[in-house]
């Protein structure tokens, strides 16, 4: 049952929400903006809608597979492992050739099931930073940054430590573009488009 449990839940996050709700409005998420998959890209070609449905969509297909691991009575190392796995299919989905996002709102699914406290904090920072700066990609890195540090201090299991690490050094590597364009200066501002 764990093994079945961490099968599902690389595979419900292998569902590319960004690129399914984006087609509904015939953008292909991937050849506009970005290219990310992600909610702010969709939010930026697509509209704020379907910006705000990608990032619950993302978010739930994180949650979800470690919430029914937990009903079916996984330690807390099979939730946090099941969790890892969705996180996977997100950044590296079978539906897409391996070529994902870059896994935050996914995380952040994770994490709600896993260390929801942990999630009021990283979520307080990102919209800190973003407020600040408009730089999605800066307060998404800095707030997955924190998460690990928020996790351990607030003292939840080791399993769910290791998990935070794992997913936040992704994160923080998937945005390696981002932190080129940051000091260039050709980063862009966060903008919704308007449909």
């Amino acid at each position: 049952m764990p093994l079945l449990l961490v099968a599902f839940g690389y595979l419900c996050g292998s569902i590319p929400w960004g690129v399914i709700l984006a087609r509904l409005v015939g953008i292909d998420v991937r050849r506009t903006g970005s290219g990310n998959i992600g909610a702010a890209n969709v939010a930026r070609s697509a509209g704020l809608g379907l910006g705000i449905a990608t990032l619950l969509a993302d978010a739930l297909k994180g949650a979800v597979p470690v919430l029914l691991a937990e009903r079916f009575g996984a330690s807390p190392a099979w939730s946090a492992g099941v969790g890892v796995a969705a996180f996977a299919g997100h950044v590296f989905p079978v539906t897409l050739g391996f070529a994902g996002g870059k896994g935050v709102a996914t995380a952040t699914g994770v994490l709600a099931a896993l260390a929801p406290l942990a999630v009021v904090c990283a979520i307080l920072v990102f919209a800190g930073v973003l407020a600040m700066t408009r730089y999605v990609s800066l307060g998404s890195v800095v707030a997955a940054a924190c998460v690990p540090v928020a996790v351990t201090a607030l003292g939840y299991p080791r399993a769910v430590v290791l998990a935070s690490l794992a997913m936040t050094a992704v994160i923080v590597v998937r945005h390696r573009e981002n932190y080129a364009r940051l000091r260039d200066g050709t980063e862009a501002r966060f903008t919704v488009h308007k449909r």
